[in-house]
């Protein structure tokens, strides 16, 4: 048998297998340092907070697969639970404290999510500015409002309706609490969307070379434009449930979601630069990123507060290792 003929060894590509690898020795170290790591009450508590991270990381692995970034995210939540919160105050006295009352609430983030994300996308595709740009500007601006809204404080839910709306953080189905059934229930739908549909197809096609798409006749525009508004929509499912938790909006909220969603979206092996996306790699990234907060406040050895720092690591190495594992094609 000559050389050329000899059958290759089947090679591990870490780029499937390292952050499932990654997540797996995470929870290995986690059960050894903290015999309440793999409780059902920690466990729990950690997918439920890692929820809204999660359902908006989902669009931004949309985002970044079609060569876009948003960063104004966590700047936009912040602003649409605080105009969310004064709707449902001002609500009130006509509704009363009732769930026609949050559900009016919920109808106005969601079509505050699609507006605030139509805008990014308009200006990206249409003013041809670049996205990283536009979403600056944008986060700025979002954070600004909210701010302004909130005098300087903080933006209180009613205490009667808080108390109505407490169940969509705190209840849910057999033990499992609502935000990690419609993380679940968005994970699904959007690795269906990425892998089966034509947006997914298209949305890869265009960050892998945006001018073949055009000779392609894939709407390039309209698809990008689009991206940018489903991450705004599920922003504003994320910030529908992040309201109940805590029931009040400030300057402060959402700070650093950007930066989480974008790790996230990194570490399960979509490319920065676009042209590949991976929905269920996002939601291991995501729950990579949940485990260390989670690892952080359970143990002594890092301060939590460096979490921020770790997670720009973490960034910063993936893409390094993406660039390698490019060289080597």
């Amino acid at each position: 048998m000559t050389e050329q003929t000899k059958p290759r060894r089947p090679r591990l590509d870490l780029q499937v297998l390292g952050p499932i690898i990654a997540l797996a020795v995470l929870i290995v170290i986690g059960a050894l340092m903290n015999e309440n790591f793999l409780g059902y009450g920690n466990i729990t508590n950690v997918l439920s907070r890692s929820a809204f991270i999660g359902i908006i990381a989902v669009g931004m692995t949309f985002v970044i697969t079609a060569g876009g970034l948003d960063l104004s995210v966590g700047s936009m939540a912040a602003f649409i639970a605080g105009c969310m919160i004064l709707a449902m105050n001002a609500l009130v006295p006509m509704m009363g404290t009732g769930w026609s009352t949050i559900f009016a609430g919920m109808a106005i983030a969601l079509a505050l999510g699609l507006v605030a994300g139509l805008a990014n996308g308009l200006l990206i595709t249409r003013a041809r500015i670049e996205a990283f740009i536009v979403t600056l500007g944008t986060m700025g601006i979002f954070r600004s409002l909210v701010t302004w809204l909130a005098d300087g404080g903080t933006i209180s839910l009613d205490f009667t309706l808080r108390g109505v709306y407490r169940p969509m953080y705190y209840g849910g189905i057999l033990g499992v609490s609502w935000p990690i059934i419609v993380f679940a229930v968005v994970a699904i739908a959007g690795e269906i969307a990425m892998r089966h549909t034509s947006f997914g197809r298209h949305c890869a096609a265009i960050g892998s070379n945006e001018q073949v798409a055009r000779y392609s006749a894939i709407p390039v525009d309209r698809v990008r434009a689009w991206t940018y508004v489903l991450l705004g929509i599920l922003v504003g499912i994320a910030t529908i449930m992040y309201v109940p938790r805590l029931g009040s909006a400030s300057s402060s909220t959402g700070v650093l979601w950007e930066l989480e969603a974008i790790a996230a979206v990194i570490i399960g092996g979509t490319m920065l630069k676009g042209g590949f996306g991976r929905v269920w790699g996002t939601v291991v990234g995501v729950l990579i990123l949940g485990l260390i907060d989670n690892l952080l406040n359970l143990t002594d050895l890092v301060s939590p507060y460096l979490n921020g720092a770790i997670q720009g690591v973490i960034i910063i190495l993936a893409v390094v290792l993406q660039r390698q594992k490019k060289a080597e094609r």
